[in-house]
């Protein structure tokens, strides 16, 4: 495969016509894209997406994006990190093509008045109680990749169920986009790489490993097909003790229809997202 070009030859985009020209070039001399869609405060978790992308195509577009329409009234918006220049030195060190960098004029002009919506997948976990966060997260995602149409796109599989929604809109609306989820990255400890790490205190990050730690625990306990109630109870009085309020949920689902499971007999994940002080953490662990 050819190496990816020099560090210097990062293209910033902040339109969707420039966009479009590019990717159109790039397919012109034969060249596979791949999109990397972000909302920045970029870590070595979305580096290894680009890296994915870079294994498989030729050209790489991370989108940098802090979408409004995700989050909720009493969310982390005004303070979501945002360090753009910081970004795009990472993103041209590690070789990415371009960066697209809408603003949200772009993204939402004025007169906008379309959602797109999933229903079932986003009815369980994070849903209740983020509403309207996965409408946000699927109108965003189907924008950008009309956008750009690439041949990939990639995603953490840290956030599990935007990733099932994303494809779940992907297949029903016919997008021609193959999408990809990529293994979660974690700190020595544990700890899933997130943007929002960054919010905790130094009590709070020596405790946040706990949630992966519980979640494993929880994982092995119902590998079997044993009921899933006692492991999840021990699991949130231990997430509790550790000083996670509220702990919004801990729970075994099916891997794909993300229905809660009793017990296991087939692909199924634990899934779990609380608060440590104002910082929200989510993970998930296959089973």
């Amino acid at each position: 495969m050819t190496p990816p070009p020099s560090p210097s030859a990062l293209l910033r985009l902040t339109d969707v016509p420039a966009l479009r020209a590019q990717v159109r070039a790039w397919r012109a001399a034969g060249e596979g894209v791949a999109l990397v869609p972000t909302m920045g405060a970029l870590h070595e978790g979305h580096l290894s997406l680009v890296r994915q992308a870079q294994a498989g195509s030729r050209r790489v577009v991370v989108s940098i994006f802090v979408n409004p329409t995700q989050f909720g009234p009493n969310e982390d918006f005004s303070r979501y990190p945002r360090v753009l220049e910081a970004d795009l030195a990472l993103l041209a060190e590690i070789g990415a093509d371009a960066a697209f960098l809408p603003d949200v004029a772009t993204m939402y002009p004025p007169g906008f008045a379309t959602t797109v919506t999933v229903a079932g997948l986003t009815e369980v976990l994070c849903g209740p109680v983020r509403p309207g966060h996965f409408a946000g997260v699927a109108t965003v995602v189907t924008k950008l990749l009309l956008q750009a149409l690439p041949d990939r796109a990639i995603f953490g599989e840290k956030d599990f169920q935007q990733l099932q929604v994303i494809r779940r809109a992907v297949r029903d609306l016919d997008i021609p986009v193959a999408i990809e989820g990529a293994p979660t990255l974690r700190e020595p400890d544990g700890l899933a790489l997130s943007s929002r790490n960054r919010y905790l205190s130094a009590e709070e990050r020596r405790a946040a490993p706990t949630m992966h730690a519980v979640l494993q625990r929880v994982a092995e306990a119902v590998r079997g097909g044993a009921d899933t109630a006692p492991a999840l109870a021990e699991g949130r009085a231990a997430l509790e003790a550790a000083g996670f309020a509220p702990v919004q949920y801990l729970s075994v689902n099916d891997a794909e229809s993300l229905a809660p499971l009793e017990r296991v007999a087939g692909p199924a994940r634990v899934l779990a997202a609380a608060c440590l002080g104002r910082t929200r953490l989510i993970d998930n662990v296959a089973v």
